[in-house]
């Protein structure tokens, strides 16, 4: 059975309660009816990932700190770690904001910094007894995503191949942990849609550790059908958000958006319930497929209040998990079959 409802909680730390302490806010999360959430491990209000990745007490304390509010913490988050693990020049200087000060405006260090802390939040996964991880894998070739000027033959290949190097050693960790590498499925990744993840996976040779975080929004945003995704990928999709989008382009604006804000944007994330997703549709196929992972609401509305999303989530969250029937609705019907009764049955 599906988990939940967990709270992302990166986008609702701040620095005024209950929003400016882990308790706090995990009191506030459960107030409203969460059971889980997902923590973001690069926040010093939440988490210390150095401590995490080598105690196993202070895990044990964090998780008491959840538990004595009826709330677990379903993942880690290291978004913005994996992020710098691969950034093309183009963008440092926009990503040297996730970085600390020692290794702004300095690559090589700031790739060596996010390597290091992916690999400590693996060992604090374990630490903390999770089976899967939040993050990005970064990006090398987004600035060529539409292919003009003409890629040159071999890019694709090469990216993807150096992407694979960057993140192999840190995957076999991941693996010797037992921890699950959920990579969301993101615009502005290498991994933006399934068939990067496939290539992605294959110059990986398939590694166990290497795993989705499903978040059917930004699969809206790019016009692709989330349900069919999940038919292909079902069997790596071991992480889930719950966020709604709405796509609606127009004679104006499509899937780049014309460098508008968010709420002129034809594509925009909407609070749950607000936008185009069919998630009884989701819920109904992961449970079909079986994941037993964690569903965790991420607020991202271009339009509602924050704590308003929040507390709509929760219920929204709840209403769709679904309880895995124990019987066929029609076996009150059926009767003792042997082998001579099926031989009658066939006419034979």
């Amino acid at each position: 059975m599906i988990k939940g409802p967990g709270l992302f909680l990166a986008q609702f730390l701040g620095d005024k309660p209950p929003f400016d302490s882990f308790e706090r806010i995990c009191a506030w999360a459960a107030s409203l009816g969460y059971v889980g959430v997902q923590v973001p491990s690069w926040d010093a209000r939440c988490i210390d990932l150095d401590k995490a990745a080598t105690s196993k007490a202070y895990c044990d304390e964090l998780k008491g700190v959840a538990a004595k509010h009826g709330v677990a913490i379903t993942e880690l988050s290291t978004h913005l770690q994996g992020q710098l693990v691969a950034v093309h020049p183009a963008y440092d200087q926009q990503f040297d904001a996730f970085a600390p000060a020692a290794v702004k405006g300095k690559p090589a260090a700031r790739t060596a910094w996010a390597v290091d802390q992916v690999t400590k939040a693996a060992k604090a996964s374990r630490n903390l007894g999770l089976s899967a991880h939040a993050s990005f894998t970064g990006a090398l070739m987004w600035h060529t995503v539409y292919p003009w000027p003409q890629r040159p033959a071999g890019l694709v290949q090469e990216g993807f191949a150096e992407l694979a190097r960057r993140w192999q050693p840190i995957l076999d960790v991941f693996a010797d942990q037992g921890v699950a590498c959920c990579y969301e499925v993101h615009p502005g990744e290498d991994v933006h849609d399934g068939a990067t993840f496939e290539q992605f996976l294959a110059a990986l040779k398939g590694h166990k550790a290497c795993n989705i975080l499903f978040d059917p929004s930004h699969l809206v945003l790019q016009g692709m059908d989330y349900s069919a995704f999940i038919g292909h990928y079902h069997e790596r999709i071991k992480a889930f958000h719950v966020k709604d989008a709405e796509f609606r382009p127009d004679g104006r604006t499509g899937a780049y958006g014309g460098y508008l804000g968010w709420q002129e944007r034809a594509g925009r994330f909407r609070s749950l319930g607000d936008g185009q997703i069919d998630f009884g549709r989701i819920f109904s196929q992961l449970t079909q497929f079986g994941y037993d992972g964690w569903a965790v609401v991420e607020w991202e509305c271009c339009l509602k209040d924050p704590v308003q999303g929040a507390s709509e989530g929760a219920p929204f969250v709840k209403r769709h998990l679904i309880t895995p029937a124990g019987k066929a609705f029609d076996d009150f019907a059926g009767g003792q079959v042997d082998q001579a009764a099926i031989r009658r049955v066939l006419g034979l």
